[in-house]
């Protein structure tokens, strides 16, 4: 099985030709912004009053990029035997020169916190700018998009339903007990 001399690069120079017949699609970037898919990532924005200080998004970083300090403050309940005590955030920092967007933090938040948003526009001159604060985080959250719809077709959420189980009252019909029961198959070997 010998080869024909010369097809590789025969073959390269094929698709060389073919490529320069095609017409070039260059983006003209800073005058035309890109569209971009609805789930990019750009930075991270922080909604601080979601933030319950649970410190699971700092302990799962793999980067050990984000930053949190917290204090303790007492709230007296009425009518409770002794006042409560909920954390306050006093310092929430994201270093983006470490942070490799891996995501992870936002996907363990359990209080929706921390949003992905499209802005990818947040370049500085000097790498210590690049450690942004609650503020500057805070200030992201304008441009996070609005979730997706619901799926009227999909399953409801939890809450949904939990909330439609209390609205019906006791002893209402719920999903669960006006679902028709899957066929029986007889069992292997059964006279049917």
């Amino acid at each position: 099985m010998s080869e024909t001399p010369g097809k590789g690069l025969l073959d390269g120079l094929a698709v060389t030709l073919k490529t320069l017949t095609k017409r070039t699609t260059t983006q003209q970037y800073p005058d035309v912004q890109p569209d971009l898919p609805p789930r990019s990532r750009g930075v991270i924005a922080l909604s601080e009053e979601n933030c319950t200080v649970c410190m699971l998004c700092a302990r799962e970083c793999p980067d050990w990029c984000i930053y949190i300090d917290s204090h303790k403050e007492e709230v007296v309940v009425p009518g409770a035997a002794r006042a409560r005590q909920r954390n306050v955030l006093d310092k929430f920092d994201i270093d983006f020169s470490l942070c490799m967007y891996c995501g992870i933090c936002i996907e363990v938040c359990p209080f929706d916190a921390l949003h992905w948003t499209p802005e990818f526009e947040y370049a500085e001159t000097d790498v210590l700018d690049l450690l942004h604060d609650k503020n500057r985080l805070g200030e992201w959250m304008r441009t996070v998009p609005p979730p997706p719809a619901h799926d009227v077709l999909g399953e409801p959420s939890k809450e949904e339903a939990t909330a439609a189980r209390k609205a019906a009252g006791p002893g209402a019909a719920t999903a669960a007990k006006t679902a028709r029961p899957a066929a029986v198959r007889p069992k292997p070997g059964a006279a049917t």
